[in-house]
């Protein structure tokens, strides 16, 4: 290779990864991959892959005997899960930015509670902050949207709570911290070394189901791509909804608007003309994907706790993913919290909410059914586009910021 090649290339590493991204380049490029995902089977999504997990660990313990447990490597959404956090982990060393940062008891603390509270919620409410918010309100879901303002209630409430915290309890998350494995600008090669071998590590692992389960391979590059983005863009949904009332910042906020709107135009051409499945017996199929039985009450009381989780955690469901690939204890606690509360809520708390809530209150609201496609499109634009009014004019004015 010719020294101007190298250079170049050099050159294209740097730019990678010498800086982090504009959120709303990560953005576009999530809902791109986002819109792949759908039209090979279905949307990006984090808590069923967390539930698998969860749902494995307590196998391996010998808990919930009965219960039928797919393997991991077996779950597509198992393994976008660890995929994720490997593509995070990667992106995280080729920028010299890995490093085991552990932050005083309490913030520990928090996170598991954050977990704990996000598994409910995300249980409860038929998904999270990427299933029902940022893949769900492109695949049209009335519930989704209702599991989206309540989830931004519980946030809201969540971030009342913590400046409260804050003022008067201020010793409960501060005390001494710590950083390991850290890369000095000038050193740290060791770490690109260590990203690359995780890259080539993900290919084999696609290459090993190439032919056995095609969509599982698709699943894990994309996923690994996935974590790369969001670590490298700081995609974080939870910063999205919340730094506009603290700090005034729309960046977080932007990024994520973008992202839904490029998902929005993909997942309504897909649905509308039922890409990826044209046969007439699955058509219904294809346009009820992503449209869970949450509408109204689940999705409300799932939203508004999945809300209060992930701002007390620091990390919504990606968020928590591509943090724990960077090296962030804090949030490997929330993500334990998250894995086991997951099956423990689905076998205790979930049969008990939908034992309290009528039919009416849990079924399939599906938008176009109700106002057509052209009316659920303009629909979820409208709000994208006030959601982006008011961030930038509350940058500018502060009106809302801190309270």
């Amino acid at each position: 290779m010719s020294k101007q090649n190298k250079n170049s290339l050099s050159e294209l590493f740097g730019m990678l990864f010498g800086k982090h991204w504009p959120v709303w380049v990560g953005g576009i490029l999530l809902g791109l991959l986002n819109i792949i995902l759908f039209s090979i089977k279905s949307p990006w999504g984090a808590s069923g892959g967390i539930t698998n997990l969860g749902d494995n660990l307590f196998s391996l313990l010998g808990m919930f005997p009965g219960k039928e447990v797919t393997a991991v490597t077996s779950s597509n959404y198992g393994m976008l899960v660890v995929l994720i956090v490997f593509g995070s982990f990667a992106g995280a060393l080729f920028s010299k930015e890995f490093a085991l940062r552990v932050p005083p008891k309490g913030e520990m603390i928090k996170g598991v509670i954050g977990g704990a509270l996000m598994a409910v919620g995300a249980t409860v409410g038929i998904g999270c902050s990427i299933g029902s918010f940022f893949s769900g309100v492109p695949a049209l879901s009335g519930g989704a949207l209702v599991f989206s303002f309540a989830m931004f209630a519980g946030v809201i409430v969540s971030l009342k709570y913590l400046i409260w915290e804050m003022e008067k309890f201020p010793k409960w998350s501060t005390g001494k911290s710590y950083t390991f494995l850290a890369a000095a600008p000038e050193k740290g090669r060791w770490q690109i070394i260590a990203g690359t071998i995780v890259l080539i590590c993900v290919i084999v692992i696609a290459y090993t189901y190439t032919d056995t389960n095609p969509v599982m391979s698709w699943f894990i590059i994309i996923a690994t791509l996935m974590g790369l983005i969001s670590q490298r863009s700081r995609f974080c949904i939870v910063k999205s909804f919340r730094d506009p009332f603290m700090s005034g910042e729309s960046h977080g906020t932007v990024g994520v608007i973008a992202g839904l709107a490029v998902s929005l135009i993909g997942f309504t051409a897909i649905k509308y003309f039922s890409i990826g499945d044209i046969s007439e017996v699955s058509q219904r199929a294809r346009e009820l994907t992503w449209v869970f039985p949450n509408f109204w009450g689940k999705a409300l009381i799932g939203g508004f706790i999945f809300g209060l989780g992930m701002t007390v955690a620091g990390g919504c469901a990606v968020g928590t993913l591509w943090r724990v690939g960077e090296g962030q204890i804090k949030l490997w606690f929330s993500l334990l919290g998250l894995v086991i509360f997951s099956p423990v809520s689905n076998k205790y708390i979930v049969p008990f909410v939908d034992g309290i809530l009528p039919q009416s209150s849990r079924f399939r609201s599906y938008l176009p059914d109700y106002i057509g496609y052209d009316g659920a499109f303009l629909l979820i634009t409208l709000i994208l586009i006030v959601w982006y009014v008011f961030v930038k004019w509350n940058e500018r004015t502060g009106k809302f910021s801190a309270f």
